[in-house]
């Protein structure tokens, strides 16, 4: 009952349609009644021998005129329940991808994207069966099914009786077999999960599988996934094929007792002919309720199962939050976009980024049994300022980067930006005034002026032309046949490195943020265009808080602090003077890298 709980407010919401919707449906069911006693004064009437081809007739566009009214309210029930249950998928589908954005990137590091994919496809695809086909069937099985045991005790109580011996033989096989199948269905989504996330990833992954010509592993593998899946399929086939089964034998051992006792009634004319074709036709009319039992059992424990795992993502909190006046955390949000208003009024903090960033005593773990990311990480940065960090890989500086916007929170010390921590800033206010450029840039599948403008319609052209002028991107888009409208293709296949380097560069840059976070941004881009970029950069230094991490350390010269960290730690900081007078990690291995950039100028020069 308490999954239940995600779909309530579908049902609440379009009540008058369900009701609607099953009103309908039960006048379908109540016409299907006629029609056997229209049959049975048919037959009584032939075995009488007192109808002409006229009444025949008359009794045909009888049924004619039920079956017509039949068609109209079973279209319209289908509009409604059915309506509903799409409107119940896609509702909760967006719930679930709106759900699923305010949970903290930590989620993410353990949780499958193919796992994710099953619950957002698959999983809400079974609820809405359980929701619309299995309402349908359930008043199926409860209208009709009484009806037609009222039609039947009509026509003869005692017969009526011997029919119904079998049904608590189905009541208890039903519950029975109904027990097991929820966890069986449980453990093939679970399947059908990894599976979902064996193919992405192979798919995402096909330039390398090619490469390394590796197809006949990677198939192996993801036949043995597939292989498990069926293993799971057949586990629960195993379920579900008894069930049916065994509603089709009982159906039929009162099919057994009607011919046997209905037929002794009927010689014996305690019943007409009528009666007895009358009580077969209710008969066949009672089986579909007798095996919509078992439908609606498979159904909604399908759908149980699958609105289960949901229910466990939905109730997921985020780790990063916004805090109310009460200390208390709500969900992280977009703002008031996502409909989530700023819980902290604006008196509380200052909304321009117009004070300095300071670390105190900054220390991370991303799991608590492992060594410290960073750790003891103090400095100050004054508005405007440019700070650069350096350092060998694995030494924190991504980390120190994710923890100023709150994609991770640090586990000691603090973060503060105008003098307030940011843990007292709403989410979406602290990420409106940065905007961050990940070491590993990613590209949607669109257009560039899609990538660059990132959906927002405030953006204008000029506005995108000039992020990609100030990102030295300008010319290579003119170069393009389709210059802003090229399509870059999934993840930006179409492109460089150090093309899609640029677009996420310039996607950032359009923002014109305060607070400018770049991991590692010429990386993948010649010299002279990563000069031309960094000139562009220190020409707006003023007006906006820079912070680069580079493994080019020319490009942390003009920086007002460097830091270079080591193991988690501030193993050097200052000015670029002061730290080549130290003569320690970043003096060596800038000298390292001027001698490279010289010898390539030379072999460039010589070529």
């Amino acid at each position: 009952m308490k999954s239940f709980q995600l779909i309530l407010p579908y049902f609440r919401k379009n009540r008058l349609i369900i009701i609607t919707g099953i009103a309908c449906l039960i006048l379908v069911d109540f016409l299907q009644l006629i029609i056997p006693r229209i049959i049975k004064w048919a037959i009584d009437d032939l075995t009488t021998l007192s109808i002409s081809p006229a009444g025949l007739l008359t009794y045909g566009l009888y049924i004619l005129g039920v079956a017509v009214a039949m068609g109209g309210f079973r279209y319209l029930w289908r509009r409604c329940l059915i309506g509903t249950s799409r409107e119940v998928e896609e509702g909760l589908r967006n719930r679930l991808f709106f759900h699923l954005q305010t949970l903290s990137a930590p989620y993410f590091d353990h949780v499958k994207t193919g796992d994710l994919m099953a619950h957002a496809t698959n999983d809400i695809q079974h609820i809405r069966m359980g929701v619309g086909m299995g309402m349908v069937a359930l008043t199926d099985a409860v209208i009709m099914g009484a009806a037609a045991i009222g039609f039947m005790v009509y026509i003869h109580v005692q017969l009526t009786l011997y029919v119904l011996i079998p049904m608590p033989f189905i009541v208890m096989g039903t519950r029975f077999f109904s027990k097991r199948m929820h966890q069986r269905y449980q453990d093939v989504q679970a399947a059908f999960s990894d599976l979902t996330e064996a193919v992405r990833e192979r798919f995402a992954g096909i330039r390398i599988v090619k490469a390394h010509h590796s197809e006949p592993v990677e198939t192996a593998r993801v036949d043995a996934v597939s292989r498990e899946y069926v293993r799971q399929n057949i586990r629960l086939i195993k379920i579900t094929s008894s069930l049916f089964p065994m509603m089709m034998f009982f159906s039929n051992i009162s099919l057994v007792i009607i011919l046997f006792l209905g037929g002794r009634h009927t010689i014996m004319a305690e019943i007409t002919p009528g009666d007895f074709v009358a009580f077969i036709s209710y008969l066949g009319l009672l089986t579909w309720p007798m095996m919509a039992m078992g439908w609606v059992t498979n159904l909604i424990q399908r759908g149980k199962a699958s609105l289960d795992r949901i229910n466990r993502i939905m109730e997921k909190l985020p780790d990063i939050a916004d805090r109310t006046n009460d200390g208390q955390q709500t969900a992280e949000s977009g703002g008031q976009r996502s409909g989530v208003l700023s819980v902290i009024g604006p008196s509380s903090v200052i909304p321009n980024l117009n004070n300095e960033l300071k670390f105190e005593g900054v220390g991370f773990s991303y799991q608590e049994n492992l060594r410290p990311a960073l750790d003891h990480i103090h400095f100050t940065l004054a508005p405007g300022a440019f700070l650069g960090i350096a350092g060998p890989p694995g030494s924190g500086k991504t980390t120190l980067l994710n923890l100023i916007p709150r994609l991770y929170d640090v586990t000691r010390g603090g973060i503060s930006l105008n003098r307030a921590d940011i843990r007292e800033w709403p989410l979406h206010e602290l990420r409106s005034q940065m905007a961050l450029m990940p070491q590993e840039p990613f590209l949607f599948a669109g257009t560039i002026r899609d990538n660059i403008a990132f959906g927002d319609p405030r953006h204008s052209d000029a506005d995108i032309i000039r992020a990609a002028k100030n990102a030295a991107l300008y010319d290579t888009i003119q170069s393009f046949p389709h210059g802003l409208d090229t399509v870059v293709g999934e993840k930006g296949v179409i492109l460089s490195g150090g093309q899609k380097q640029r677009i996420a560069l310039a996607r950032c840059l359009i923002l014109s943020p305060a607070l400018l976070i770049l991991d590692d941004p010429i990386s993948q881009v010649d010299t002279e265009t990563g000069n031309t970029i960094l000139k562009n950069l220190r020409t707006s230094a003023g007006e906006r808080t820079l912070i680069i991490v580079s493994h080019r350390l020319s490009v942390l010269k003009p920086a007002d602090l460097i830091l270079v960290l080591d193991q988690g730690r501030v193993r050097e900081s200052g000015t670029h003077s002061r730290l080549m007078a130290a003569d320690d990690y970043y003096a060596k291995t800038l000298r390292l890298q001027e001698i490279e950039e010289e010898l390539d100028a030379y072999e460039r020069r010589d070529i």
